[in-house]
C-alpha cells in the first residue's frame, strides 16, 4: 500500500472495515477551536486516523493518549514519537476501567480528563455508551467532543415525542448532558461518507435523576422502546416485573397514564417507573 510522502500520516486508502473516513485539513481548525483544549488538560482520542486531531490537540493540550484499531496507522502515529502523545493500539470498545488506569499512568496527577474522536459511524452508539459506562466506573471524564452521523446526533438532542427520542436519548441523557456544537458537511472527510455528520459534545454528570438500580432503568427503557407505538399498558407486558406486579400497579405507584405511548416520557418519568419496578430492598438485619 503507498504511504503518503509527509512523516506519520500513514496508509493513503482507508480501510472499509474500520469505517474510516478521515477529516479534511480546512475543517481540522474548526473542530479543534470548538474543543478548546488547553495545557492542565489530559485528552483520550478515539480514532486518530492519520494523527489530524492528534498534532494540533498535543500542541495546545498537556497529553494525548490515542487510541487506534488500524495496527499500520497506530504504528505510524507512533513512529512521529510526539513527545506528550501515547498510542494505545487496539479497539476502544474493549477498553475497561482497569486498563484506562493504566493506560493513564503517566499523565500528571490533577490532569482534566477529556475525549475527542472522529468515530467510525457504524460503531458510534456503542462507543457513546462504552464511554457512560466508563464514567460510571469513577473514570472522572468531564466531556466528550465527538463527530458522529447527523441522525445519531439528532437522537442524543431528542426531546420526548418525537421520532428520533429513545433508549440512546435516555440512557445517554441519563449521565451525560448533550450539545450539538457543529454540522459538518461530508465533503469535510476522505472519503465523504453518505451521510451528514455533526459535532456533538456531552458532558458527563452523576446519574440525573438518581435511581435505586440503574440495571432496572436501562432493561426497562429498553423494554419500553421496543413497543414505543403502544400503550404503556401494552408495552410494559415486554418486561418481567418482580413479584407479581401488575403493569397497572406500576403506573399507579409512578403517577403515570397506562394510555401514554413509551416516546413520550421524559427521562424523570422513566426513572419513576425503573424505581417502582425495581426489586425491593433487602429487610435490615435486627
Amino acid at each position: 500500500m503507498q504511504r503518503d510522502r509527509r512523516a506519520g500520516v500513514g496508509p493513503r486508502e482507508p480501510k472499509k472495515r474500520f469505517g474510516q473516513h478521515f477529516l479534511e485539513p480546512a475543517w481540522v481548525d474548526k473542530v479543534v477551536r470548538a474543543i478548546a483544549p488547553s495545557p492542565d488538560e489530559t485528552f483520550l482520542e478515539i480514532g486518530p486516523g492519520r494523527g489530524a486531531l492528534t498534532r494540533p490537540l498535543a500542541a495546545r493540550a498537556g497529553h494525548v493518549v490515542a487510541f487506534e484499531i488500524d495496527r499500520d496507522l497506530a504504528r505510524a502515529l507512533r513512529d512521529e514519537a510526539i513527545a506528550n502523545v501515547s498510542v494505545v493500539e487496539g479497539d476502544f470498545l474493549e477498553t475497561t476501567a482497569d486498563r484506562l488506569h493504566a493506560a493513564l499512568a503517566e499523565v500528571p496527577a490533577g490532569s482534566r480528563l477529556r475525549v475527542a474522536g472522529n468515530l467510525p459511524y457504524n460503531i458510534a452508539s456503542p462507543i457513546l455508551f462504552a464511554l457512560v459506562g466508563l464514567h460510571a466506573a469513577g473514570i472522572p471524564l468531564a466531556d466528550a467532543t465527538v463527530m458522529l452521523q447527523r441522525e445519531v446526533a439528532d437522537r442524543l438532542v431528542a426531546p420526548p415525542g418525537g421520532k428520533e427520542y429513545g433508549v440512546l436519548t435516555a440512557l445517554i441523557g441519563h449521565r451525560a448532558a448533550a450539545e450539538r456544537i457543529l454540522k459538518l458537511p461530508p465533503g469535510a472527510f476522505r472519503p465523504p461518507p453518505k451521510v451528514q455528520s455533526a459535532l456533538v459534545r456531552l458532558t458527563f454528570h452523576a446519574p440525573s435523576p438518581a435511581v435505586r438500580d440503574e440495571a432496572v432503568l436501562h432493561a426497562l427503557v429498553k423494554a419500553l422502546f421496543s413497543r414505543r407505538r403502544k400503550t404503556l399498558a401494552n408495552a410494559l407486558r415486554a418486561y418481567p416485573l418482580p413479584g407479581g406486579l401488575e403493569p397497572g400497579d406500576l403506573l399507579a405507584r409512578a403517577g403515570l397514564d397506562g394510555r401514554r405511548r413509551p416516546e413520550t416520557l421524559a427521562l424523570a418519568e422513566l426513572a419513576r417507573l425503573a424505581d417502582g419496578a425495581a426489586p425491593p430492598l433487602p429487610a435490615p438485619r435486627q
